[in-house]
C-alpha cells in the first residue's frame, strides 16, 4: 500500500539524526506506575533523544472509563506523544481548553487517554485553530504500541482524510491512508470552532463533523480490534500551529 507522502517526510527526516529503534517490549504506557497526571512542558529544555512520555505525577483518585472532560481541571490520565520531531512539546490549559502547540514543520502531537482501552467506542470534540495554517486536528481510536492506530483528520483548507499509523521507531511514524475524503462543505474555515466524532463500531469507522455524518469506512482489512483513543494535531510547512480543544467525550456506543 502506498505511504502518505508527509508519512515519507517524517521518516526520512527522522534517519537524519539518528532515531533509536524502539525495541519490541517498550511501552509509551507503562503498567508498573501510577496513572499519570501530565506536567506542564514548556520551558523545558529539549532531549537529545525523544521520549516516549512526558513528566507525570501520580493521579489521587481512580480515572473514569467514560467521561466528558472539558480541561478545567487536571489532565490526570493523559499521555502526550510526538512523531517528526524530537524537541519538547509545548502542551497546556487555558481558558478551559487543552492547547496542543507546534513549532516545528511536519509534525504530528498526539493527546491519548492512557488509562483505559476500548473496542466499540465513541469520541467527539470540539476544538479550533488559533494560529497557523495550513494545519490538522483529529481524533483516534483503537491505538496499540504495536499494532498502530486509525485517525480521523480535518484540514483548516475544508479536507480531511482517515489514516493507519504506526511506530517504525520512537518518534517515527508511518502513515498509511484509509481514505482520502477529500473536500467537504461541512469542515469550517480556519480559526472557526467547530465539533468532529469518532465511532469505531466493530470493522465500521463513522465520521462526524458537526454532528452530521461525514461517511463510513469498512476497516476490516487492518485487524485493529481494541485500544486507546486521544485527539491529535498536525503542523505542515507553516508554523507555529496552535489547536485548542475545547472539550471531548469518550461514550459507549448507543444501542
Amino acid at each position: 500500500m502506498k505511504k502518505l507522502f508527509v508519512g515519507c517526510l517524517l521518516f526520512i527526516s527522522a534517519c537524519q539524526t539518528s532515531t533509536p529503534t524502539l525495541a519490541p517490549e517498550t511501552s509509551f504506557f507503562p503498567t508498573s506506575t501510577p496513572l499519570p497526571t501530565l506536567a506542564p512542558t514548556q520551558g523545558q529544555p529539549a532531549s537529545p533523544t525523544p521520549e516516549a512520555t512526558q513528566t507525570f505525577e501520580p493521579s489521587p483518585t481512580a480515572l473514569p472509563r467514560f467521561f466528558t472532560n472539558e480541561f478545567d481541571s487536571s489532565l490526570a490520565g493523559w499521555v502526550i506523544l510526538q512523531a517528526g520531531n524530537d524537541s519538547v512539546p509545548a502542551v497546556n490549559t487555558a481558558n478551559s481548553s487543552l492547547l496542543l502547540q507546534l513549532d516545528s514543520p511536519f509534525t504530528w502531537l498526539y493527546a491519548l487517554y492512557g488509562p483505559e482501552e476500548y473496542d466499540d467506542v465513541q469520541i467527539d470534540t470540539k476544538f479550533q485553530n488559533m494560529a497557523g495554517t495550513p494545519a490538522s486536528a483529529g481524533l483516534i481510536c483503537r491505538y496499540d504500541d504495536e499494532q498502530g492506530w486509525f485517525e480521523f483528520n480535518v484540514s483548516t483548507d475544508g479536507t480531511y482524510n482517515i489514516l493507519y499509523g504506526k511506530w517504525l521507531s520512537v518518534g517515527v511514524a508511518e502513515y498509511l491512508p484509509v481514505k482520502d475524503g477529500g473536500a467537504s462543505p461541512l469542515i469550517q474555515p480556519s480559526g472557526a470552532a467547530q465539533t468532529i466524532g469518532l465511532l469505531c463500531e466493530g470493522n465500521i469507522l463513522t465520521l462526524y463533523v458537526n454532528e452530521t455524518v461525514l461517511r463510513r469506512v469498512d476497516v476490516e482489512r487492518f485487524g485493529l480490534a481494541d485500544g486507546k483513543v486521544g485527539m491529535t494535531a498536525s503542523s505542515y510547512e507553516n508554523v507555529p500551529i496552535v489547536v485548542a480543544f475545547d472539550w471531548v467525550k469518550v461514550e459507549s456506543p448507543s444501542p
